[in-house]
């Protein structure tokens, strides 16, 4: 395909890192200056271009710009019939991304996360699955989602991911304080946490850890007594 990308700031990046070897011509825009133009210094497939220029060589569109930002940036901007638009704008419904680039289609609104770059990541979308599938889907797996509001309660509730890696991070924190080998300690965890939640759902891998008096029971035990669960609860429901 013929892609460009809107706004290449860290997502858009690593979006374009994971399909770059599969024969596309991609095209990106000049923002964000540093990624770009390591992107197009590192892949003899991968050009530089103003706004408009990505537009016009392209088939498929990666927005990625702060929603807010958007209608100032393609208000100016012709696009063409038969283009389509892939949303990376939380915040921005599909319908209204698809009044911004008209004649071109918006078709789908996804949520990229960094490890698109390597694949094997989740990929939350609304709209069209199949242009999703066909560009991420060999190496990711996509959740499509029914509408806007779903959309909007998923983006809500992927926040979880910083608060783990915090917890995780200070767990690491901790265990290096008591062993010989920090780096060592903080990749144990992390491979703990993300091989068991990826083979096992939430609720019967809780009841496998559930050994009265063990490890883990005792620590979520003293967790959920601090008000873990209901601060978690209540962070979600106000960004909702």
């Amino acid at each position: 395909m013929q892609i460009g990308v809107i706004g290449c700031g860290t997502i858009a990046r690593a979006a374009v890192e994971g399909i770059v070897h599969d024969g596309h011509e991609i095209t990106v825009s000049e923002r964000s200056a540093h990624h770009s133009s390591s992107l197009a210094d590192a892949y003899e497939n991968i050009r530089i271009a103003d706004n408009q220029g990505v537009i016009d060589a392209s088939e498929v569109l990666f927005l990625g710009l702060m929603a807010e930002a958007a209608p100032y940036v393609l208000g100016p901007l012709s696009f063409r019939e038969g283009q389509i638009a892939i949303s990376f704008m939380a915040g921005a419904s599909l319908e209204e991304v698809d009044a911004l680039v008209r004649p071109a289609r918006a078709t789908a609104t996804m949520m990229p996360f960094p490890g698109i770059a390597q694949g094997g990541t989740p990929i939350m979308m609304h709209g069209d699955a199949e242009i999703a599938a066909a560009i991420f889907g060999e190496r990711n797996r996509i959740f499509p989602v029914r509408d806007a509001n779903e959309m909007a309660a998923y983006l809500s509730a992927q926040a979880v991911l910083s608060p783990v890696a915090r917890m995780v991070a200070d767990a690491a924190d901790w265990l290096g304080e008591r062993v010989s080998d920090k780096d060592q300690g903080e990749a144990f965890l992390r491979a703990l946490v993300a091989s068991n939640l990826s083979a096992t759902a939430c609720e019967p891998l809780i009841e496998a850890l559930n050994t009265p008096g063990g490890y883990n029971q005792r620590l979520r035990l003293h967790m959920e007594a601090q008000g873990m669960t209901a601060a978690l609860r209540n962070g979600l429901s106000k960004m909702a």
